[in-house]
């Protein structure tokens, strides 16, 4: 008989620092699911790429944004501003910051 799997991402599976951000994440049924918090003033291009990243973010990302607010910025320039409710398929290829003086902080799950 099949149960219910469950697990909390008040208690993670894993947890990362990351410069001016943390990822949280937990597996359920082979899918990671991970809360991302963000500093004000976090920003791909500056606090993850020089760790060893490409020149632009190579993972696709799932997201639904639970707070604050999300810039982000795709190779051909094309941008969109992400906040509270939103919900975004954002391909390889892409940088994104947080925007104000407030922390980001959303769901994301790698496509």
């Amino acid at each position: 008989m099949a149960t219910v799997e469950k697990k909390s991402l008040n208690q993670p599976d894993e947890t990362k620092k990351l410069q001016k951000a943390k990822r949280e994440s937990v597996n359920v049924a082979g899918v990671t699911i991970a809360r991302m918090t963000a500093e004000p003033g976090w920003r791909w291009s500056k606090d993850l790429r020089p760790v060893g990243g490409p020149e632009s973010c190579p993972v696709h990302h799932i997201i639904y944004v639970v707070s604050g607010r999300l810039k982000v910025r795709m190779d051909d320039g094309k941008e969109e501003e992400l906040g509270p409710g939103d919900v975004a398929s954002i391909p390889p290829g892409h940088d994104g910051w947080a925007l104000g003086d407030k922390p980001v902080a959303w769901l994301e799950i790698p496509h």
